[in-house]
Parts: structure tokens; sequence; C-alpha cells
């Protein structure tokens, strides 16, 4: 998505974003702040990170970190090839770190070349790291309408105050009040005047945007209703369900690719319709002779199922790029990484024979990538016509008998079935591990 675009993204000049992640995780307990801890082998910070990444719209991203941490920050940078990001030190509390971040964009002395200046810059927490582009898209457009806008969710539980002696004194009527979460969004030039205009009290003890928006430049914020996934990790049990949401997006994610030949590409998408009710999928079509950041980005976004799909009878060397690939990503390989590559042989006149050499090749290079856990199937189909084939996909629990392709922790067959009176299509595993 680009910025301006009339579907994809905001029409707005351009996003930029400032992620807080100087926090010394106190409320966590334990020697390392919470955004730098481990979920899964990666640092909480940079699935955050990632998750911002990964719209297109957002031109630059700023992530704020105390002064002895910024080594630590710009080697996850490097580590996890995190792409249009900028680390600054932060100051003693979150609005200094948050008013540092903003000076990049428009104080020479805080940066040797100033970014450029967005018209709209998102504050997200490093530490929620499941925020979606749906709701940044949200929040940044009614930022451009209203000046601020801000995501809130209903509370849980009803907000009341004690007495001097400790007693209860009121309570609240839960249904007028909101929780304020994040993301938060703000014309670039409102915010940062009301940051310059703060009182050494708002900076030091202050935690809410929104309000000083309104206190200091009269912008009131349009309050957005968010998802359930925008809570932020402040205890040490919040990172073990942080784990497990982690653990089940890997089963629910799978990526298509495929070769840059029409036929091929109509398979993929017949697929890609067949699957996303189900899980999430994303489609590229590139020559894998070519590094392409896309699909390097998708690595490191630790997709963990893949589906190549060409019309090379054998494509042994393809797969091999792929694997190659994943490792220069660094991914933790803890979970099984799945590679299913898929030949379409259209030719009516070919015989369905498999060239025993070329299958104990692949054979043999299943089991050498196996050790590295990644698990590699292969798959002949044979058919008369690219548009006679209707992929369909149900569930299946994996049977190491009868060689069913396995997904993750999902499991999945792949059923084709002719349309109208073209012929059947046949298929064949011809690699297994």
């Amino acid at each position: 998505m680009e910025p301006g675009g009339c579907d994809a993204g905001p029409t707005v000049k351009a996003v930029a974003a400032v992620l807080p992640a100087g926090g010394s995780g106190e409320r966590l307990g334990g020697a390392t702040p919470k955004q730098f801890c481990t979920v899964q082998g990666r640092p909480l910070v940079s699935y955050t990170v990632r998750a911002v990444e990964r719209v297109s719209w957002i031109s630059d991203i700023i992530v704020v970190v105390s002064p002895e941490n910024i080594e630590t920050m710009k080697s996850i940078i490097e580590k996890y090839g995190h792409k249009r990001v900028t680390v600054t030190e932060g100051g003693i509390t979150r609005h200094r770190s948050i008013f540092n971040g903003l000076k990049l964009f428009s104080e020479n002395k805080f940066s040797n070349h100033l970014l450029q200046k967005p018209e709209v810059v998102v504050i997200h927490d490093a530490v929620r790291p499941f925020v979606e582009e749906d709701i940044l898209l949200k929040v940044v457009m009614a930022a451009k309408e209203h000046g601020a806008a801000g995501a809130i969710r209903p509370l849980v539980s009803t907000v009341i105050a004690s007495a001097a002696d400790g007693c209860l004194d009121h309570s609240l009527e839960r249904t007028k009040y909101r929780a304020s979460e994040m993301p938060q969004a703000f014309l670039f030039d409102i915010i940062y005047q009301a940051y310059q205009q703060c009182t050494d009290y708002d900076l030091d003890y202050g935690t809410e945007c929104l309000h000083l928006a309104l206190k200091y430049c009269k912008t009131n914020a349009k309050l957005v209703e968010g998802t359930a996934d925008l809570w932020k990790v402040t205890y040490k049990r919040d990172l073990y369900a942080a784990e497990s949401i982690i653990k089940d997006s890997l089963s629910q994610q799978i990526c298509i690719i495929t070769d840059v030949k029409e036929a091929v590409v109509q398979v993929g998408f017949l697929l890609h319709e067949s699957l996303r009710s189900q899980i999430k999928v994303e489609t590229i079509s590139i020559s894998l002779s070519k590094r392409d950041n896309h699909l390097q980005n998708i690595f490191s976004g630790q997709c963990y199922n893949f589906v190549c799909i060409n019309d090379k009878k054998y494509a042994t060397e393809e797969i091999q790029q792929l694997v190659d690939m994943l490792e220069e990503s660094n991914i933790p390989l803890l979970h099984p990484v799945v590679l299913i590559s898929v030949h379409l042989n259209t030719s009516e006149n070919a015989s369905f024979s498999i060239d025993l050499e070329e299958l104990t090749k692949m054979k043999k290079f299943a089991r050498e990538v196996k050790r590295k856990n990644i698990l590699v199937y292969g798959l002949l189909i044979q058919y008369k016509t690219v548009f006679g084939i209707q992929v369909t996909i149900r569930a299946q629990q994996r049977d190491s008998e009868t060689n069913t392709i396995h997904v993750s922790n999902n499991s999945q067959l792949l059923q084709l079935q002719g349309k109208r009176n073209c012929t059947p299509a046949s298929l064949v595993l011809i690699g297994t591990v």
C-alpha cells in the first residue's frame, strides 16, 4: 500500500510512526526490560516493529530506547532485517522519549539528517506487538480529519474511588467510560506543538498523548473502537500469553510463491482463494533467481509455511534457493518450516512417470534439510488445461502411513478436481521426508 492511493492507503502526504521503547520493565520483574524479552526466540520489540513495518504506507519508524539499549536495538534491527527504522535515545519518562522521537523530524541537533516531516504521526507502544493495519488506518484517517485520534476499548472492570479511610467512596458508571489504548495518531504539527508547550510536570508525570493535544492545542481527539489484540505486555504472565498467540499464528499463515507465467499464477490464485477463509495467505509472483525484497520481508516476518508453484518437473534448485534465503533471514527455526514444491504439467502426451534419479535426488535433499527443521515435500500435478483445475483445501490429520501433506499444526490435503468436461488432475507425491 502506498500513501495517497485511492483504495490502498490513507490519502495523506506521509505517515510516520514513533515507538517508545525506553521502559525499564519494573512491573515485569527481572533484569531484562520487557521490550527486549524473547518470545519464541525473538525480542518482543522486533514483533512490534515488524507489525508496523508491514504497513507499506508508513514511511519512517522511530524506535526510542534508553541510552544503554541503543546498541542492543541496533543489533536487533540488523539481525532481523528491519527496514525504514531509526533508533534514537529516549528520555527519563515516556513523554520525554516520545518528544525526542518527534524531534528527529524537526530539529537538526537531534539528527544529522532530518527525516521527512510527516503529515500524520502514529504513536504506538513497543510492547503492543499485535497491532494490525486496519486499526492503524482508522486512527490515521481520523487524525487527518480531527487532528488527533486514539484507539479505545470497553472497560472490563468497574472503576471505583476509595475514601481517606480506605473504604469505598464512589464508583463510575462503566458504560460511560473506555480504556485508552494504542495506537494513537496526530497531525504532526499539532502533537509537536503540544510537546513544545508542555510543562516539566506534564513531561515527567503524564502518560496520555491525547490529553496533551487537547490541553495545549484545543484538539479534541476522535476515539476509535479498537480490537481485543491491542493489549500491552506489562507483567510476566503477559509474555506467556504473547507467546501463545504467536505460536498459534505461526500455523495460521502461508505464503504461496508462483513463477510469473500465467498458468502458474492462475493456479496460485485459485489456491489463495481456497485458503484465505481458513488461514492468513499471501501470494507473490517472482523469479526465484532474483533475491526479492518482498520475499525476504516475509521470511523475516517468521512465516513458516510455503507453497512454491512452478511448471518445472523438478524444482530442487528453486527449493534450495528458498532454503538459502530462509537461513540468511536468521529466523529462529523453533517450529518446522514446511516447503511444498508443486510442479504443474499440462502436456497431454507426457507420461506420468517419474525419473528415479531425480526422485532420489529430491528425497536426499529433503532428508538433508530436515536436520535443519525444514520439511520439504514435492507434488507433481498433471492435467490438460489450467482452467480445468479447481483447488479446494480440507483439514486433515497427518497420517505418516499415507503421506498426507502436513502444514505446521494445521495439516492440509490438496485435492484437485476437474471442472466441466476437463480431464481430472492426477496427483503424485514425489518428495517426502
